[in-house]
């Protein structure tokens, strides 16, 4: 009889205490679900009463970010290049601008082996005639070192730059100067001082744009541009070149209306992941697309991404879980006329959550880079909360992939999954501990 009473005690306690441990961690995870989910952890506006903008982020070795951009509000005259450092926190550390009376602009910066900062645009205050590539380099507090325009009679841009492993650098860009007609694809090598070493010019007689290029780990280069036809609009091109700038290479990717590339860059598999934006496919207007191929060009998938608006990719960079984060700009989702849009999607390209960011005004995003495992930090042009104009918007993003993976699109996607996911596991141990009790 005493086993019988003690087992029956004891029964009862084990139920007590298993119910209380379900409540703590239906709790846990409940608070959990909430403090995780895909929210800034800060965000900051830069700007004075004019327009300005970011267009490209790096996070720097001190753990703060550099930003490229263009002011209206500061500089000379026209628009200028804008060079912005902050601290950890997104806080302003120092801002440069650089430029003439005309317009000029900053497209893509890194931070180079010596602790100073390359970044590469256009100018029209010293160009040949139109604008050129212009191409400066800053020491660790952004103060000129040296520049250099590259151009002829017509319009040149500089819209992508890297220090390659030789210590020089690389420049993609569009020429209206040289090449084989209208616009090329242009490819420009140099050294550490920015002297050119060779440069070389990709296209037909029809236009071609260059969008991003990257050095790669066979020692070549691979460009993302666009190229346009007489018949079928825009397609994506990706060229694939060795050291010296000569085409191994390349690959068109489009439909029968405008595609366009935005942002290219090697992965882990040796192959390459685009982002871009098609007309050619999805769900309506302009769609995200996202493709992947193997290191010989050919396409392995492509996922498209968007709603019955326009819906566009800037930037795609791949993240340490082996998936990847796209950051672009909607007008399908969110509060305004367009939203900044991030979308992480796994290996596969298959999505996994999106968030979008802004108010009632048209917002933009440009650049992304994931700082360290699911930490993210976005750059783009806020006309919603500004001092005027627009404004230059620097946004941390921390994410622990809230939502559902494998949910079709962002517009499918339930938005109560977490709570659905807290009471099933919930039940779940219930009836396991049920089933122990009736043992």
């Amino acid at each position: 009889m005493y086993e019988s009473v003690s087992r029956a005690i004891n029964i009862g306690i084990l139920k007590m205490n298993f119910k209380l441990v379900t409540i703590i961690m239906c709790a846990y995870l409940l608070f959990i679900g909430f403090a995780q989910a895909s929210v800034p952890t800060w965000d900051r506006p830069f700007g004075g009463t004019a327009n300005d903008t970011a267009i490209s982020v790096q996070q720097t070795s001190d753990g703060g970010f550099i930003i490229a951009g263009s002011t209206f509000s500061y500089g000379p005259g026209g628009s200028d290049a804008w060079l912005i450092k902050t601290d950890k926190e997104g806080k302003r550390l120092w801002d440069r601008p650089f430029g003439g009376t005309a317009n000029d602009t900053a497209i893509s910066v890194e931070q180079t082996s010596d602790g100073g900062f390359i970044m590469v645009g256009s100018t029209y205050s010293y160009s040949a005639g139109g604008s050129d590539a212009w191409l400066i380099k800053t020491d660790a507090e952004g103060n000129r070192e040296w520049d250099k325009p590259f151009g002829g009679k017509n319009n040149d841009y500089g819209v992508s730059v890297q220090q390659t492993s030789n210590r020089g650098y690389i420049i993609a860009g569009t020429t209206f100067s040289w090449g084989a007609g209208g616009s090329d694809v242009w490819l420009i090598k140099t050294d550490i001082t920015g002297t050119r070493i060779w440069d070389r010019t990709f296209g037909g007689r029809n236009d071609e744009f260059a969008a991003s290029v990257q050095e790669t780990s066979a020692g070549g280069f691979i460009i993302g541009a666009t190229s346009f036809s007489d018949d079928t609009g825009s397609d994506i091109w990706l060229i694939k070149t060795d050291f010296n700038g000569n085409k191994l290479l390349d690959r068109s990717f489009g439909g029968p209306k405008n595609d366009s590339v935005s942002s290219v860059m090697e992965t882990s598999d040796g192959g390459y992941i685009i982002a871009g934006t098609t007309s050619s496919f999805g769900a309506g207007g302009s769609d995200v697309w996202l493709i992947k191929t193997d290191n010989k060009l050919n396409k392995v998938w492509d996922k498209t991404f968007g709603g019955v608006n326009d819906d566009s990719a800037a930037s795609v960079v791949q993240t340490l879980d082996g998936g990847y984060v796209i950051a672009g700009t909607t007008s399908s989702y969110g509060e305004g006329n367009s939203d900044i849009w991030l979308i992480k999607v796994d290996n596969k390209g298959n999505w996994t959550w999106d968030k979008t960011f802004g108010g009632k005004n048209n917002d933009s995003g440009s650049s992304i880079q994931e700082i360290s495992r699911n930490n993210y930090i976005l750059a783009g042009t806020t006309n919603s909360y500004t001092a005027g104009g627009s404004d230059a918007w620097l946004i941390r993003v921390l994410s622990d992939t809230p939502s559902p993976i494998g949910t079709k699109s962002p517009a499918e996607a339930p938005k109560t999954g977490g709570f659905e996911m807290i009471i099933s596991v919930a039940g779940l141990l219930v009836a396991v501990m049920e089933n122990k009790l009736k043992k």
